[in-house]
C-alpha cells in the first residue's frame, strides 16, 4: 500500500492518496507564508486508518521545509501537532495558547 501527501496549490489543499486514490485533503490559505488551515477531510470509508494524522503531519513537514508558520484553525490539526511536538514551533508563540499547543 502506497500512501502519498502532496501539495495541490491550484486548490489550495495537501493530498493524502492510497494507491493512488484520494482518500482525504487539508485545506490551506497561504499569505506571506503563513498557512492558515481551515479543514481536514478524511472520506468516510477511509476513517479509522490513521490516514488523518498522516496527512496533517506530512503537510506540516512539508511547510516547515518552507520556512512557513502555521495557523491551525481545524481542531484536528492542534491534536496532532501535541501528538507531535516537534512540530510546535510551526505555530507562532503568541499564537499558541489560542489555538491550545
Amino acid at each position: 500500500m502506497a500512501t502519498a501527501v502532496t501539495d495541490n496549490p491550484s486548490a489550495s489543499r495537501f493530498e493524502i492518496t492510497v494507491d493512488e486514490e484520494l482518500v482525504g485533503y487539508l485545506d490551506y490559505r497561504e499569505h506571506r507564508g503563513e498557512y492558515a488551515l481551515p479543514h481536514t477531510r478524511v472520506f468516510s470509508q477511509f476513517e479509522g486508518r490513521g490516514h488523518g494524522s498522516t496527512l496533517v503531519v506530512r503537510a506540516l513537514e512539508a511547510i516547515r521545509d518552507r520556512r512557513g508558520t502555521v495557523l491551525p484553525y481545524c481542531p484536528f490539526v492542534p491534536k496532532v501537532i501535541r501528538e507531535h511536538p516537534e512540530l510546535i514551533e510551526l505555530v507562532p508563540e503568541s499564537e499558541r495558547e489560542s489555538f491550545g499547543v
